[in-house]
């Protein structure tokens, strides 16, 4: 029974996921803030894509009177208008990190479940609303927070293995989104708690593929490293890191943590954690199990 409990906010960042890459920094960027979640409860890894003037961002909802995450869904208009999150998609277990990926006019969401023993693509059978199964996904390990992204004509998987899930980075490819994959010959091809597992969207800068994947060291999701790609191919991987982005000043007090950044177009979304220390998160476990 946990006596910290880590607890995270998101920030709509203004500017393109590049743009905070170069800088090296979130410091001097314009943040808006999502209201702060209810009592010991979170939204984290927010994933988003636009449609027209409106953001559909889709987060992981924690509440740890329950210990069960859902994907839920909220939209933020032009004007900064941000409506209430509705859950958008619910298993029996666990589900966070709702990576999204178009291909072909369609939208599918692969969210980490790790606790069901599986990765499934789900595809938007009623954007932003409905998701089905389309197919489960086989690797060399049960995945952590896998993160499609195309790249030299083949679909990749960056992952991190559920044994080693704060230190690790394994990487898989495919022909098709729903595979076969294939895992990389080199896996584990990072190992290393100050930045393997996978941490937001792969995206372009100045030519050159850069990854986020989180530094875990003092604390889980303590900073986003980003990590330059020299080299990957079927056979190779190679790599540089190029920035470390730690929470920016205006968090206030959440800044403990930061362990996912996402694209989306010319705004940016992060997490940024706080740790409660007062022990309330054993009161509420001990109160869970009493009434179960």
């Amino acid at each position: 029974m946990p006596r910290r409990c880590d607890l995270w906010r998101i920030g709509v960042v203004a500017a393109p996921i590049a743009e905070i890459a170069r800088a090296g920094s979130l410091d001097a960027f314009k943040i808006d803030w999502l209201d702060e979640p209810a009592y010991f409860a979170f939204e984290a890894d927010p994933f988003a894509i636009r449609r027209g003037d409106t953001i559909h961002l889709f987060t992981e909802a924690f509440d740890y009177r329950e210990r069960h995450g859902r994907i839920v869904h909220r939209t933020i208009a032009s004007d900064g208008a941000v409506l209430l999150p509705r859950v958008v998609l619910e298993e029996p277990w666990h589900l966070s990190y709702p990576a999204l990926v178009e291909d072909d006019g369609e939208t599918y969401m692969l969210p980490e479940a790790a606790k069901g023993g599986r990765l499934t693509i789900y595809r938007a059978a009623a954007f932003p609303d409905r998701w089905e199964r389309i197919a489960d996904i086989t690797l060399d390990t049960r995945p952590i927070d896998a993160t499609p992204f195309r790249h030299d004509g083949h679909w990749w998987l960056a992952y991190a293995s559920a044994a080693n899930a704060k230190a690790s980075l394994y990487l898989a490819f495919a022909d098709q989104l729903a595979g076969p994959w294939t895992p990389h010959p080199g896996n584990p091809v990072r190992l290393d708690r100050a930045g393997a597992r996978p941490g937001g969207t792969p995206f372009l800068l100045d030519g050159r593929l850069v990854l986020p994947v989180q530094d875990c060291t003092g604390t889980y999701g303590a900073a986003i490293l980003l990590l330059a790609v020299d080299t990957l191919t079927c056979k190779r991987f190679e790599c540089e890191q190029i920035a470390r982005l730690r929470p920016p000043p205006s968090a206030g007090r959440y800044r403990e943590g930061l362990h996912t950044l996402t694209a989306c177009g010319q705004v940016t979304l992060i997490d940024v954690k706080r740790i409660d220390r007062t022990g309330r998160g054993w009161l509420i476990d001990a109160k869970r199990w009493l009434t179960r």
